[in-house]
Order: C-alpha cells, then structure tokens, then sequence
C-alpha cells in the first residue's frame, strides 16, 4: 500500500457520499483504490437513524484493502443510534484518512433505519 506525499498534491477535490443501509451485510461508503494515487482525507461520516420508533446499532470499519476483504479496524462498533437521532462517527476533530487499497464500510443491525453521509477531501 503507497502512501503518496500529501505536500506535493496539486489536485484538492471534495467528494461526499450518501447512502440507504438497506441491508444488514457491510456496504461500502468510501473506497480508495490500489495505485490511485491518492490519499482520501475523511473530514464526516454522519449516520442518522430514519425510524421513528427503533433505535439501530452501527458498525464502521476500515479495511486495509479497497473492498471488505481482510481484517475489519473498528472505527466504531455497535453504536446504538436512537430513533430520529443522528450521530457523528467522525468529524473535523478525528478525522481520518485512507491511502490506496483501503475503504470504509458500513454495517446495521436492522436494515432500512440507517442512513449514511460522509464528506472527504481527495488528494492527488
């Protein structure tokens, strides 16, 4: 896995993502793809909880390879998410970054309570 030199990017982009947890398997949130040559700076990943009567436990985890393959690092673990609440998984005081062949992966207990935002700078 490279590690591109952040000081000598020339390119900043934003980039966000949004999606349904429709399921209770993992699904990917985010993926920074072997020899990209990019490091993905990961500044939210907000989970909101849509029902409004369960709360629903959530599971984010980087993997060290562009899919869920591997060993999963719990970022956070069974998180419970109140109904109609959100909670803020990562934000601008630990935020976290991804260089190639690593991804985020997201993880409900219940499918169709979740859903997911995150923002990110990718650098190349």
């Amino acid at each position: 896995m490279a590690n591109p030199n952040i000081a000598a990017a020339t390119t900043v982009l934003a980039n966000n993502a949004q999606l349904s947890l429709t399921a209770t398997t993992a699904t990917q949130l985010i993926t920074n793809a072997a020899s990209s040559g990019k490091v993905l700076l990961v500044d939210s990943i907000i989970v909101a909880n849509v029902d409004g009567t369960n709360a629903c436990d959530v599971t984010v985890a980087r993997f060290q390879s562009a899919t869920n393959t591997g060993t999963a690092f719990a970022i956070a673990s069974t998180i419970t998410v109140p109904a109609k609440a959100s909670v803020v998984i990562i934000g601008k005081d630990n935020a976290i970054n991804l260089t190639e062949a690593e991804s985020v992966y997201v993880t409900a207990s219940a499918a169709n309570r979740l859903v997911v935002d995150a923002n990110w700078k990718e650098l190349s």
